[in-house]
């Protein structure tokens, strides 16, 4: 069994300062330069707090980006960043309309994210801490997914990429180009998160997909199934041998408000299964997420990573009640392939969630002080 490491799932909360920075570099007041120059002091100064912390893989916080997903996207050529008709809907908000279009052939070369993972490790070696530095991208499915986002969005795929099997080389001789650029920066853990899997448990999503397909639910799960594992295992069956390949699932996380809801049953076989990562980094913060049984479909030498400890608000958790849930778990799976998290990173876009700076380390040392009491 691997080992396992206190580490968060991956964004934080952007400071203030590094807020004022953005909307001044948007309003044309700040140069890229002094932008860069700010990101650069923020993500200092966020790897020291995770250390003292007493995590033991950092990341930087996705402190260059505004959103999780777009800003990996735009990074590849062959991909514009435009306006959607309109944004992502989420329960009871609806996101700007950033989009990444497709407007050649997609490339991997020369990707700002090899950049900016060599700044953090470099700071993390800086540091001495024996810690590492480890990297968040999204996954191959959900860029695919972006792609086919709209009908404006699927007309231009087919426009340049009539032949899916070229889109599908494509898009994994991108993945792993930058992957491998990343590996040679000196990556060993990549961790890819991914909400596709999420809508797939999401009855409304599917029938409104049916809707316009003119499929039933179950053929578009089924369908839909097939195609993101395929896209991610085109990948994840390729990296540099010696990377730790982890995915985190999630159902939307964006200014404290979710999009998609449904146990992990309907999926279980396929994700758990047969997806060819270790690590599993999974939402269980709330009924949304469905009880622990489709973890039975998890493989050996595989690990269900619980978030039970929400990050979508401040309220601390009851520790015991913590350890309750993570007893019921392994009743499913043994505790040497358990472990724990947050539901999801505090801030997957800047605009972060509803809670503190203050409330986001209170919540990463509950996690420590539950690691620390049931494994040891």
């Amino acid at each position: 069994m691997t080992k396992k490491y206190f580490e968060h799932v991956g964004s934080f909360l952007r400071p203030a300062e590094l807020v004022a920075a953005r909307a001044g570099f948007e309003a044309g007041t700040v140069t890229a330069q002094e932008l860069k120059s700010v990101e650069d002091q923020a993500i200092k100064d966020l790897v020291d707090k995770q250390i003292a912390a007493g995590l033991e893989k950092v990341t930087d916080g996705e402190f260059r980006r505004a959103y999780w997903h777009l800003d990996f996207f735009w990074g590849f050529g062959g991909i514009d960043h435009v306006q959607a008709a309109e944004g992502y809907h989420f329960h009871d908000e609806t996101t700007k309309a950033d989009s990444a279009l497709i407007a050649g052939k997609i490339t991997g070369d020369k990707h700002p994210f090899v950049e900016a993972y060599q700044f953090l490790k470099a700071y993390v070696d800086e540091t001495g801490a024996p810690v590492e530095a480890k990297y968040t991208i999204p996954a191959p499915a959900q860029f695919y997914f972006e792609l086919i986002r709209d009908a404006e969005h699927v007309e231009k795929l087919n426009s340049i990429y009539p032949d899916f099997e070229e889109l599908r080389a494509d898009i994994k001789a991108a993945y792993l180009q930058v992957i491998a650029d990343l590996v040679a920066a000196g990556l060993k853990t990549l961790q890819v998160d991914d909400c596709t899997w999420g809508t797939l448990v999401d009855n409304n999503f599917l029938a409104a997909w049916g809707a316009l397909t003119g499929k039933t639910a179950e053929e578009v799960r089924t369908e839909l199934g097939h195609l993101f594992l395929t896209l991610n295992n085109d990948v994840y069956e390729n990296v540099p041998e010696g990377l730790l390949v982890n995915t985190h699932v999630c159902r939307g996380n964006y200014h404290s408000t979710w999009a998609a809801s449904g146990g992990y049953d309907p999926i279980a076989k396929e994700l758990f299964g047969k997806e060819v990562v270790t690590e599993y980094f999974l939402e269980f913060d709330n009924d949304r997420s469905g009880g622990f049984e489709p973890l039975a479909e998890i493989t050996d030498g595989k690990v269900a990573v619980l978030g039970l400890i929400t990050s979508k608000e401040g309220t601390l958790e009851d520790k015991q009640a913590v350890i309750d849930r993570i007893r019921q778990a392994e009743k499913i799976l043994p505790l040497d392939q358990l472990w724990l998290s947050t539901q999801c990173g505090f801030a997957s876009t800047e605009e972060g969630n509803i809670l503190t700076e203050a409330d986001q380390w209170k919540k990463l040392a509950l996690v420590k002080e539950v690691i620390d009491e049931v494994w040891g």
